[in-house]
């Protein structure tokens, strides 16, 4: 065998003809499946399943001892989860429908054509594949444990829901199949799909590019290489980051950037599992896990004709959506206080110690930027910082700044708050409304509420006396 083996668990051929088997492993071997038994013997088939993890079988239909069709059915009985293709010739079509009926993932008729047989042996992989990963992520659901928490520990979160995508990733990260991960910018895309990665424990590197603005000859560069005198200025050769990130995974960022002819190009590489070097002849096989980042809705630009529908529908097979910062806000004290020791370590300083009215102010925002926002929020005041107690003005100063920049720079009488209500509220009406709120978004801590209303806590009391 030669290379690294692919599947990662064999491809089991039956058939009593020698010629027959070798044809079949060297058609497989040929598109980069090399990981294959064979076996003349159809007596020691259900041996062999018992003594390892198969990913698909091929049965010749026809065979001296037992026939396909009755060894067929042993197979479905004692290895449910395992695709059998039955290779069959064209007289025996009718049986070999009746054990579709039964069972049988594909049948293919001699002699067999070497793509229709990649392609069947591919589509029973990527069902082994998702079966395999539902299973596990079942185990995940009933068991509510990690395997490998560590690789997880960068991010840093007790959100219900992000624990239960933390689940997730270590579920689908023993499969081969592509992973599109989603969510607004600044929320950490990079980091779950690094999680993927250690999750699954590959051998191979974590390489990540950013797509967006490449062009035809740079996404072709920068992903497949060159050989030697491929263009001008080509005097060496050069791998791609696909070959660099073979048996890991490959993270194309910001793929809702990406342009029509690209995603072709992309398309076809995810189908054939197979590129060519700019300027070479001989295909690569693909031996990478593709993860894609975007912070825009593919769905919706497969929808208005700006994505492909058929690559979205292969990017998605695994979807990872993160939540926005706002969404969980419960992190926020966390956060804080992970990045205060990151920002005290970056600048020399002691760890400052803070108000703690603090993480609740920072909990009113709704940060457009998400956890880096916050995280340069918090390294900029740190850096300011030269008194015992930080000062809560520093981060009101951002907020109102970010406030302000989200609303274009318009005051409230610019924006019009008030156009859609008819009639108008009194002014003890909106008066309470505002007290109600800012309380409830300082969490009933009246200074912090006075601050944000911009009054002291003793005409704030007096108000919540009034109301």
């Amino acid at each position: 065998m030669r290379g690294t083996p692919k599947p990662s668990h064999p491809i089991l051929l039956v058939d009593d003809e020698a010629e027959a088997l070798e044809s079949f492993a060297l058609a497989l071997e040929f598109i980069g499946l090399n990981n294959v038994i064979t076996c003349q013997d159809e007596r020691r088939v259900m041996d062999i399943l018992a003594g390892q993890d198969i990913d698909v079988v091929m049965l010749d239909m026809v065979m001296p001892h037992l026939s396909g069709e009755r060894l067929l059915g042993e197979i479905i009985l004692r290895h449910p989860d395992v695709p059998v293709i039955l290779a069959t010739g064209t007289d025996d079509i009718p049986t070999a429908i009746r054990c579709i009926r039964t069972g049988a993932f594909d049948y293919l008729t001699k002699p067999v054509d070497r793509e229709q047989l990649g392609t069947s042996i591919r589509r029973a992989i990527e069902h082994r594949e998702l079966k395999r990963t539902n299973d596990l992520l079942m185990h995940h659901i009933l068991t509510g444990s990690l395997k490998h928490p560590e690789a997880f520990a960068g991010i840093i979160t007790r959100d219900a829901t992000m624990q239960a995508l933390f689940k997730y990733c270590e579920a689908i990260a023993v499969g081969n199949e592509p992973v599109l991960i989603t969510g607004e910018t600044g929320v950490g895309k990079e980091l779950f799909a690094r999680a993927v990665h250690a999750s699954a424990g590959r051998p191979g590197e974590f390489v990540g590019v950013n797509v967006a603005g490449l062009d035809d000859h740079a996404f072709s560069d920068t992903l497949f290489g060159h050989r030697k005198g491929a263009f001008t200025g080509a005097n060496e050769a050069r791998k791609g980051l696909l070959e660099k990130a073979a048996c890991g995974t490959i993270f194309l960022d910001e793929i809702g950037d990406l342009g029509e002819q690209l995603q072709i190009k992309l398309l076809r590489v995810l189908q054939d599992r197979e590129f060519y070097p700019l300027g070479s002849d001989h295909p690569r096989p693909v031996e990478a896990r593709f993860v894609v980042a975007t912070n825009k809705s593919i769905e919706t630009l497969a929808g208005k004709a700006q994505f492909r529908q058929d690559l979205y529908y292969r990017l998605r097979t695994h979807h990872i959506h993160i939540p926005a910062l706002r969404e969980r806000l419960e992190d926020i004290p966390l956060l804080l206080e992970h990045f205060l020791e990151e920002a005290s370590a970056q600048f020399g300083k002691p760890k400052p110690a803070y108000p703690r009215e603090l993480p609740q102010l920072l909990k009113t925002h709704a940060y457009p930027g998400n956890i880096r926002e916050l995280r340069s929020i918090v390294l900029d005041a740190v850096g300011r910082h030269t008194a015992r107690m930080m000062s809560m003005e520093v981060f009101r100063e951002h907020i109102q700044e970010s406030t302000a920049e989200g609303t274009g720079g318009q005051t409230p009488d610019q924006e019009r708050i008030f156009a859609h209500l008819t009639p108008l509220p009194t002014l003890k009406e909106t008066a309470g409304a505002l007290v109600a709120e800012a309380m409830l978004r300082a969490g009933n801590n009246q200074r912090l509420a006075a601050s944000m209303l911009g009054i002291s806590p003793p005409a704030l009391n007096k108000r919540l006396k009034n109301l």
